[in-house]
């Protein structure tokens, strides 16, 4: 007799792996513009993806944990906080009910967190507000024109693929 909920639990794990893998895959293959103070982190379309599968959400994660471990320029800082940044973001897209707010909790949270990362890491102390909201809006730039830019359409894909957790509000 086979267990429901251990093929469950399988799913779940083998999604997340899924999605922690290519996000890493695609980091690493644009690594060039996936790291730095102007980035876009083309895999960060995959943002999205909370909206509609929970199993994004450790994915996106653990995605992020690799890409960042497997960087060419490891920042411990980076590791750290931008994969938390990825995590809390992924948490917060999640619990969002309209479809065209998903992409703002990724945005917002790389903008802030990676922001602080990069500047710590470059500048120290000295000039660090100047630095900071300079990096921030760098990243925020980068992250809205390849969450919202990517992301939307992406969202619109899933969305005519199949018949997915259905909670948008229009």
């Amino acid at each position: 007799m086979k267990d429901y909920y251990s093929d469950k639990k399988i799913a779940y794990i083998s999604k997340a792996g899924l999605i922690a893998a290519l996000y890493a895959a695609i980091t690493l293959i644009f690594a060039p513009i996936s790291f730095g103070a102007v980035q876009f982190r083309i895999s960060e379309v995959m943002t999205v993806l909370p909206f509609f599968f929970p199993e994004a959400i450790p994915g996106l994660f653990i995605g992020c944990i690799i890409s960042n471990l497997l960087s060419s320029n490891i920042v411990v800082l980076d590791v750290i906080f931008g994969s938390l940044a990825t995590l809390l973001a992924a948490i917060c897209t999640y619990k969002i009910k309209v479809k065209w707010l998903a992409p703002l909790p990724p945005i917002i949270f790389n903008a802030i967190i990676i922001g602080v990362v990069i500047t710590v890491s470059s500048v120290g102390e000295n000039g660090f507000a100047a630095a900071f909201i300079a990096n921030m809006l760098s990243v925020g730039a980068g992250e809205l024109v390849v969450a919202y830019g990517l992301g939307i359409p992406l969202m619109i894909a899933v969305e005519r693929i199949g018949n997915f957790r259905k909670k948008a509000i229009e």
